[in-house]
C-alpha cells in the first residue's frame, strides 16, 4: 500500500450468499468491530435483494454498500437485469463489474464489461472492475497480455475525471474459491502491470493515485503480507467477507 498517494479499499463480495435478514444481522454485528477504522474504506457488495436492508443497517456506520453487477441499459426489455438508476435509488454506492464468475458462467465479455462500466459511471456509481488470467494463461506466460487487454478494453471511453471513481481488482481466476493464492510477489507484479497500463492511458499522476486491489482468496491469514506490497491497495474479499471476525482482521491489516 502507498497511503500517501492513494486510497486503501477493503471490499467484501458476498456472491450468492446471505438473505436480507442475515445481511442485516451481519452488518449489525460487524459495525462496532470496524468502527473508527478510518485507514481504509470499507465496502460490502451484496446480492440485489440485500441492498436496501444492508443500506439501512449500515446507516451511521463507516460501511458502504455496493452491488455485484449492473446492466448497461438505463431501462428496457432486459428481464431480470438491474440498472444503475435502480441501484442508486436503493442506496448502493459501488458496483462490481467483470468478475470472473460473471465472465465464466454468464457470458460476460471484455466489450460488455466496458458497456457496464460506462453505464455505472454515467449513473453515478463507483466501479470495482475485475480483471485476471486463467491458470492456462498464466502457465503460457501471457498474464501481462491478458490483464493489460482486459484493462484497456474495459476502460475505453472512460475519462480521466471518471477514472477517479474506478478501482481495479486483480483477481487471478485460478485463485478464486480454490484456496490457492498468488504469492505477495505475484500479486504485486500484476498490480504493477495494471498500474503501468493506467500510466500509459492516463498519465503517471493518475496512475500513482489509482487504487488497485488484490482479490484471489485474500483472507485473515495472508492479508497483512499481501497488503504490505507497494502496488496492492486493498482487497476484494470473497469467503472471508462472510465472517465478521475474518473480515475485521483484514480491515485491521489495512490500517
Amino acid at each position: 500500500m502507498n497511503k500517501s498517494t492513494r486510497k486503501t479499499v477493503i471490499a467484501g463480495n458476498w456472491k450468492m450468499n446471505m438473505t436480507p435478514s442475515a445481511a442485516k444481522a451481519f452488518i449489525t454485528e460487524l459495525a462496532p468491530m470496524v468502527a473508527g477504522k478510518d485507514g481504509c474504506d470499507i465496502v460490502l457488495c451484496v446480492p440485489f435483494v440485500d441492498i436496501a436492508p444492508a443500506v439501512e443497517a449500515a446507516k451511521g456506520t463507516n460501511i458502504k454498500i455496493g452491488a455485484e453487477n449492473v446492466h448497461f441499459a438505463k431501462s428496457g426489455a432486459y428481464t431480470g437485469e438491474i440498472s444503475a438508476d435502480m441501484l442508486n435509488e436503493v442506496g448502493a454506492e459501488y458496483v462490481v463489474i467483470g468478475h470472473s464468475e460473471r465472465r465464466q458462467y454468464f457470458g460476460e465479455t471484455n466489450e460488455t464489461v466496458n458497456k457496464r462500466v460506462l453505464a455505472a459511471l454515467a449513473g453515478g456509481l463507483k466501479v470495482i472492475l475485475c480483471v485476471g488470467e486463467l491458470l492456462g494463461e498464466r502457465e503460457q506466460g501471457i498474464t501481462e497480455e491478458i490483464v493489460s487487454l482486459q484493462t484497456k478494453i474495459a476502460l475505453q471511453g472512460v475519462t480521466a475525471e471518471q477514472l477517479k471513481n474506478v478501482i481495479i481488482a486483480y483477481e487471478p481466476v485460478w485463485a478464486i474459491g480454490t484456496g490457492k493464492t498468488a504469492t505477495p510477489e505475484q500479486a504485486d507484479e500484476v498490480c504493477g502491470i495494471i498500474r503501468g497500463v493506467i500510466a500509459k492511458l492516463y498519465g503517471a499522476e493518475a496512475s500513482e493515485a489509482f487504487t488497485i486491489q488484490y482479490g484471489g482468496s485474500m483472507n485473515a491469514k495472508n492479508a497483512a503480507e499481501l497488503l504490505s506490497k507497494v502496488n496492492v491497495d486493498g482487497g476484494l474479499i470473497g469467503g472471508a467477507s462472510l465472517k465478521t471476525a475474518d473480515f475485521t482482521t483484514i480491515v485491521n491489516a489495512a490500517q
